[in-house]
């Protein structure tokens, strides 16, 4: 019997508050997303111990880097903090962070989420808009406080792995943000911009390592049936790389 490619998934973290315990938790879309791709989910808690989180990743083919309804911390990047900036907790920003270096180190198959996205590319040198509706000359309205099924176009770099997945020209996806990246770090090309010139997808210039970053939501309610392209792809990436490093000895039959 076929084993399915095991995906991990980094989860949501809140810290213990004045009514209830810390707790973590995962938004299905991404495991159901996993699923229906063919990937066998593996939820990853926000680990303290290096030692821990290498043998977890020892027994993933990939990783999906999830999103964040909150913001990586401005002062960490050097910026003043904005009044619309709300800080996800240290110890989610902290994990989130081992885990992109983990995964570069490695070379570990990615698709990064959302603030995975951000993350991600902060990790590897980049930087970030901390407010969109103020730092993009003309920006597009990318988030509405009401409205969660708020969409915008974005426009497709012809010859990348985001044309190979969606086909030529535009698409509409969902858009709930307000930071961006600004400066793409030197590890990864844009593949997908919104009219106003934000990068709403990229990708890996090593073509051995399949990693993308989207800005917006595949794996929501709100996101179309060709969304699942980013799925599909990145799981024949999983199926088809070689990774030793994640095959750990005593843990999976030989093949």
């Amino acid at each position: 019997m076929t084993q399915k490619p095991v995906i991990g998934i980094n989860g949501d973290f809140r810290p213990v508050k004045k009514d209830g315990q810390a707790l973590s938790w995962f938004n299905s879309g991404y495991y159901d997303s996993i699923t229906a791709a063919g990937g066998l989910p593996l939820l990853i808690p926000p680990f303290a111990n290096d030692a821990d989180l290498k043998q977890a990743l020892s027994m993933v083919d990939g990783l999906v880097f999830s999103g964040c309804s909150q913001d990586l911390d401005p002062i960490r990047m050097g910026l003043e903090p904005h009044p619309q900036t709300r800080p996800m907790p240290i110890r989610r920003e902290d994990f989130d962070r081992r885990l992109c270096k983990l995964a570069i180190e490695r070379k570990i198959p990615v698709v990064a989420i959302g603030s995975g996205m951000q993350t991600l590319n902060v990790i590897c040198g980049g930087s970030l808009f901390q407010h969109v509706a103020e730092d993009v000359v003309k920006a597009l309205h990318h988030r509405d406080p009401v409205e969660r099924h708020n969409r915008h176009i974005i426009n497709i770099v012809e010859g990348t792995r985001c044309w190979d997945m969606y086909g030529p020209g535009e698409i509409r996806v969902n858009s709930d943000h307000h930071m961006a990246i600004n400066q793409l770090a030197p590890q990864f090309r844009a593949s997908a911009h919104a009219p106003d010139g934000v990068i709403e997808f990229y990708e890996s210039v090593d073509p051995n390592w399949f990693c993308v970053g989207a800005q917006f939501h595949p794996e929501d309610d709100t996101a179309s049936a060709l969304d699942m392209q980013i799925f599909q792809e990145f799981l024949a990436a999983c199926t088809a790389a070689e990774q030793p490093a994640t095959i750990p000895m005593g843990h999976r039959a030989a093949a």
